[in-house]
């Protein structure tokens, strides 16, 4: 593994364990925007691993389209959910409708949280070969 995509996963694991903690103490706006910045810093993982520039932008959709389909092949077609996290969980005056019901709850949450587990252990599956 590079250095460049070591550095991203490190950040991406706190990120998780920011995720798990929120939930422990059910701060489920936190856990989605943890679970959302996990996710995307593993898919820059996944771009510095390859070689490729990591883009400034935190749209895990935009980050998808960089990414070879064999990457992620197991999650991939979920991951747009945790977009719906970034603005409306950090910005108490969001745009109102960015989540079908408001701030997130415990299902929101608890569904952010397994996607981004789920996405730190196929990436470092796949960065540990």
């Amino acid at each position: 593994m590079t250095a460049g995509a070591e550095r991203w996963l490190a950040f991406a694991r706190e990120d998780l364990q920011m995720a798990e903690l929120a939930m422990a103490s059910g701060i489920y706006n936190q856990v989605g925007f943890h679970a959302q910045q996990c996710v995307e810093k593993v898919l820059k993982a996944l771009l510095a691993a390859q070689g490729l520039a990591v883009p400034r932008t935190h749209a895990i959709t935009d980050l998808l389209e960089r990414l070879s389909e064999e990457y992620l092949p197991d999650t991939r077609s979920e991951l747009h959910y945790l977009d719906d996290f970034y603005i409306p969980a950090r910005y108490p005056d969001a745009l109102p409708g960015t989540l079908p019901e408001g701030l997130p709850g415990n299902t929101e949450a608890g569904r952010a949280l397994e996607l981004a587990r789920q996405v730190m252990q196929e990436a470092a599956s796949m960065l540990a070969r």
